[in-house]
């Protein structure tokens, strides 16, 4: 069997000459789980081929619009918070407990939030399918599958759970890879987020046609968190783009601080969770005036 590493060159065009390298850049926890997400995709085929997932996804009413909902909140300069549903992290372990994701998903929903984040990854944090399946189900707030996407067969996949967008993080994709991705995405009614940490990345993401553009203030070599990875890499963003912030957000201060510059697109998870009501405390760090 070809490694995830190994794979993920494969995919890529010739041409692609920043593959080698971007991988040997990937972080090593990063490599670990894309190899297994190679594993995975490979046991999920031997049970569900990936025309019937074709066909799965074909028979699921229309998305909810992921990208309009955010755009909404934003251009009236209002906050547009992706709550997140996640029950463990592979650092800190168990976030919640018990974890019941239907209503964290209503809570969330009265709390102002504009869209919903499933974890589905099973093996580093302790996510599942079903989970989306019930968040969605619970309210009437767009869902993205927060997962690492490497294969079309994943993507067809998310369709088919009932997912309204995808996230594909260019830390673990080559530019050539995100494009593909992104075109099977769109053709079956997807939504896409594009995930950076760093200026390199950014380049690679801009080449994709999704306004969504999250950008991850947590540093994945060293872990450290620095806000001003947001406040640069926006400067950067073109204005018919949609910046999310991701990771970070824990005071009304660092609101304020994305607010000023014109930042009004988050996504926000563990300090939601650790909260005895998630919905709570994202009125509190977002709407205090509501």
């Amino acid at each position: 069997m070809i490694s995830g590493s190994r794979r993920s060159a494969a995919l890529a065009p010739e041409s692609d000459t920043m593959s080698n390298r971007h991988l040997d850049k990937t972080p090593t926890i990063l490599r670990k789980i894309v190899d297994r997400k190679w594993e995975e995709i490979d046991e999920r085929k031997r049970k569900v081929s990936v025309d019937d997932l074709k066909a799965m996804a074909g028979d699921q009413p229309a998305a909810r619009g992921f990208a309009d909902a955010l755009r909404a909140r934003i251009e009236q300069q209002t906050p547009a918070v992706i709550a997140e549903i996640k029950k463990a992290s592979p650092s800190k372990g168990i976030l919640r407990d018990p974890f019941e994701p239907a209503r964290i998903a209503e809570s969330y929903e009265q709390g102002g939030a504009a869209c919903l984040s499933v974890l589905t990854d099973r093996d580093f944090f302790q996510g599942h399918e079903d989970y989306l399946k019930a968040a969605r189900a619970a309210c009437s707030l767009p869902v993205i599958r927060k997962d690492f996407m490497v294969a079309p067969y994943q993507v067809y996949e998310s369709r088919a759970i009932g997912a309204d967008c995808i996230l594909l993080i260019a830390a673990c994709l080559t530019k050539y890879q995100m494009q593909e991705l992104e075109g099977i995405a769109h053709e079956i009614g997807l939504d896409v987020l594009v995930e950076v940490h760093d200026g390199e990345e950014l380049e690679d993401a801009l080449t994709l046609s999704t306004p969504l553009v999250g950008i991850n203030n947590r540093n994945l070599h060293t872990f450290d968190v620095s806000l001003d990875t947001t406040f640069s890499l926006h400067e950067r963003i073109s204005a018919d783009r949609l910046t999310i912030t991701e990771s970070g957000i824990m005071t009304r201060e660092d609101v304020d601080a994305m607010t000023s510059r014109g930042i009004y697109g988050f996504l926000v998870g563990e300090s939601f969770m650790r909260a005895p009501e998630p919905g709570d405390k994202l009125q509190e760090l977002f709407f205090p005036e509501g």
